[in-house]
């Protein structure tokens, strides 16, 4: 069984601080990587197309961002999204309890949910889950 990986992409570091304490209480074998923008965390993708095994089971991402918000790293991701075999759930992750936010997230083919701030345990254990029963079959 490969180790789980967990990739937040927000630039609030105090909520990267409490969802990876999150995280680590309910896994602490979880690899977390974290990026403050959009542009950092697609950097990483494009440069790793080759070596998907270092790609996340499960991404945390942002809507309001400096240099790239969370939208545009969505229309970069769905431009390379079909190259990627490996199945990652994309969750947006927001404060914003906008309905057009929201709908406008779940209406993109490669977000599984649109999650407002802060990630709860129980949404978490929700998303572990998913990922464990992911790898089973």
């Amino acid at each position: 069984m490969s180790t789980k990986k967990i990739c937040i992409i927000d630039d609030d570091k105090i909520l990267i601080f409490l969802t990876k304490k999150l995280i680590n209480s309910q896994d602490s074998s979880i690899e977390i990587s974290e990026y403050g923008d959009g542009h950092e965390a697609m950097e990483f993708f494009k440069a790793n197309m080759l070596k998907e095994s270092d790609f996340p089971d499960v991404i945390f991402l942002d809507i309001s961002m400096p240099v790239m918000d969370g939208w545009e790293f969505l229309d970069e991701y769905s431009k390379i999204a079909p190259e990627i075999r490996k199945n990652i759930q994309l969750f947006m992750f927001s404060s914003s309890i906008s309905a057009h936010d929201m709908e406008r997230a779940k209406a993109n083919p490669n977000v599984n949910d649109y999650l407002t701030k802060p990630l709860t345990k129980d949404k978490l254990i929700e998303i572990l889950g998913k990922i464990q029963n992911t790898e089973a079959s």
